[in-house]
């Protein structure tokens, strides 16, 4: 049985920022979700060079290799924002975090630089599939801080690293794929502000993958919406 990736992206500036710096590409294989900074206009242009150089992936063949081969894309990216940067210095510092996954057979690459987030949803529970690359979670990794304070923690969106043209260490893993696994991509918009609990009680209580989507942007909303959202709600199907 050959199982594909029907999916649908959802995004919103929020109700306290006058611009979305969040990129995100849908395609047959790929999904990505980026969360650009450095301020009006380069975290924008930041999160689109990455989606840019990431998306030639959804159409080139398929190697076998998919985490090679997103980790090659995203060097293409970040050299093409370290271009950028040399180009205008108002640019300087200008970067973005990055989730994506890439589908190759029975398996999907996942990949991720920064704290925009994958989960997998299946038979009724979920799990994150990355790690954030925060201070916040470095707290929490040496036991100073529980993940309930890291919440709370006023600097919870202080990331420590991100694509910026410069060095990075990108993580990645495979993960062997069944059907009815659910998969969602997020920028820390949506994790920040809304429980686990009721994002997963979200995905799995909305078969529809449009209206899930709309809802965890809804719940978004709801909470205050201070910062940019965009979800990816991924589906693995027969094709």
């Amino acid at each position: 049985m050959t199982l594909v990736v029907r999916a649908v992206a959802a995004t919103d500036q929020g109700l306290v920022r006058s611009n979305n710096e969040d990129s995100v590409f849908v395609g047959n294989r790929l999904l990505v979700v980026a969360d650009g900074m450095g301020g009006l206009p380069a975290g924008e242009l930041a999160s689109d060079i990455l989606v840019q150089a990431l998306s030639v992936v959804d159409t080139s063949p398929d190697t076998g290799e998919p985490l090679q081969d997103l980790i090659a894309a995203l060097e293409t990216a970040n050299g093409r924002i370290e271009a950028a940067v040399a180009d205008d210095d108002a640019r300087d510092g200008m970067g973005t975090t990055v989730t994506a996954i890439l589908l190759s057979g029975d398996r999907v690459a996942a990949l991720n630089v920064g704290d925009s987030r994958c989960y997998l949803v299946r038979d009724g529970e979920m799990t994150q599939l990355t790690r954030d690359d925060t201070y916040v979670q470095a707290l929490v990794d040496q036991g100073v801080l529980t993940p309930a304070d890291a919440r709370r923690h006023p600097q919870r969106a202080l990331v420590t690293q991100a694509v910026q043209g410069g060095p990075y260490r990108p993580a990645g893993r495979m993960i062997s794929i069944q059907e009815g696994d659910r998969f969602l991509l997020c920028s820390d918009g949506l994790s920040d502000y809304v429980e686990d609990a009721v994002i997963a009680e979200t995905l799995l209580t909305n078969a529809d993958r449009k209206t899930a989507a709309a809802e965890l942007v809804h719940r978004t909303l709801e909470n205050g919406a201070p910062d940019n959202v965009t979800v990816i709600v991924a589906d693995i199907t027969p094709e």
